[in-house]
C-alpha cells in the first residue's frame, strides 16, 4: 500500500512541473519583434478655430523594411499620410494610399513641406502647448502610440533675432 501512495505521489508532483512547460512555448515566437519602428520628434501645428483639418508630423526609423500605411488619433475623423509635389509649377497635396515606405534603418522625416499626416475632421481645434495621441499602423512592424506636441514651426536662428 505505501508504494502505491508514493508511485501517486511522484505522478502527482511530475504532473505539477509540466504546466509550466507550455508557458515557455510563446516566447519561441519572438524573431517577428524585430519588426519595430521608433518614433521621434512628433508634432502637430496649431489649426485656425474652426479648421476641420491639421498637419502632423514625426520621424519614423525602422528596424526592417516596412511601410506606414495609416494611423488614427481620437482627436479627429482620420489620420491620412500626404505627399506634397510639384506638378507643372504648382504644390500639390495627395493622399499616399499605398502608404509611406520606410527603408530599414534610415530615418524617414514627415516635415513640413514634404510627407506629412493630416488629421482630417477634427474634433476640436489643436490648440498650442497641447498634447495630441498619434497611433500609427505600419505593413509589419506593431502599431505604436506618441504623443505629439502641438506648437509652431522651430524658427531658423535668422528669425529668432527678430523676435
Amino acid at each position: 500500500m505505501k508504494i502505491k501512495l508514493a508511485l501517486a505521489a511522484a505522478a502527482l508532483s511530475l504532473a505539477a512541473c509540466n504546466p509550466s512547460e507550455p508557458a515557455k512555448a510563446p516566447t519561441a515566437k519572438t524573431p517577428t519583434a524585430t519588426a519595430t519602428v521608433t518614433a521621434t520628434d512628433a508634432w502637430c501645428r496649431p489649426s485656425p478655430h474652426g479648421a476641420k483639418a491639421g498637419g502632423c508630423y514625426v520621424t519614423l526609423t525602422a528596424a526592417t523594411d516596412d511601410r506606414l500605411t495609416g494611423g488614427s488619433t481620437p482627436r479627429a475623423a482620420s489620420l491620412q499620410v500626404h505627399e506634397m509635389k510639384t506638378e507643372n509649377g504648382m504644390m500639390k497635396m495627395a493622399e499616399l494610399t499605398a502608404g509611406l515606405p520606410l527603408p530599414a534603418g534610415q530615418a524617414v522625416a514627415l516635415a513640413p513641406g514634404g510627407n506629412h499626416l493630416m488629421l482630417i475632421g477634427l474634433t476640436a481645434p489643436l490648440v498650442a502647448g497641447e498634447t495630441v495621441p498619434l497611433t500609427f499602423q505600419f505593413a509589419s512592424a506593431p502599431a505604436i502610440t506618441v504623443q505629439a506636441q502641438v506648437r509652431q514651426p522651430a524658427m531658423d536662428g535668422m528669425d529668432h533675432a527678430a523676435h
